[in-house]
């Protein structure tokens, strides 16, 4: 299984925002930067986490994201569903294949993804933004402040 760009931004933005309250919030520009990601695909996925309500983002000069749960109440089994969606690893229909009555591999490949799901769950976000990846992330944002303050 390999998970879509929009999942693995959407993660990246959230352990970005985990690791610590953050004052001012923390820009779109900001993450943008930080993971090289385009200003406008992050914007639909900061989009996406604020529906879901895992954060908080106000617009404008004085706006930003942050982080709107508690990290050791976000499982990523759940957050990685709901940023995948439920769609099938296979299109059985849509391809018209002509074995889908019989074939056995439309479900085992449910019972797998389902695996995935339960395992990834044994995983909280205070979890994998923990050691040295916290730290990491708590010296980027540094770094990131004081090249700002330089211009």
């Amino acid at each position: 299984m390999k998970l879509t760009r929009f999942s693995d931004i959407g993660l990246r933005v959230l352990m970005y925002l985990a690791k610590e309250a953050r004052t001012p919030a923390v820009t779109v520009a900001e993450v943008a930067v930080q993971f090289d990601v385009p200003h406008n695909h992050l914007v639909k996925v900061v989009g996406a986490l604020a529906k879901m309500g895992w954060i908080d983002a106000v617009r404008g000069r004085n706006g930003g994201i942050r982080l709107a749960i508690e990290p050791d109440k976000l499982r990523i089994g759940v957050a990685l569903r709901v940023l995948e969606g439920d769609t099938e690893l296979v299109d059985c229909e849509g391809l018209g294949c002509r074995l889908s009555g019989d074939c056995v591999l439309r479900n085992a490949l449910k019972v797998g993804v389902e695996a995935f799901y339960d395992a990834m769950n044994q995983y909280t976000l205070a979890d994998i933004v923990g050691g040295n990846v916290g730290e990491q992330i708590v010296h980027m944002h540094r770094v990131f402040l004081m090249d700002r303050a330089s211009i």
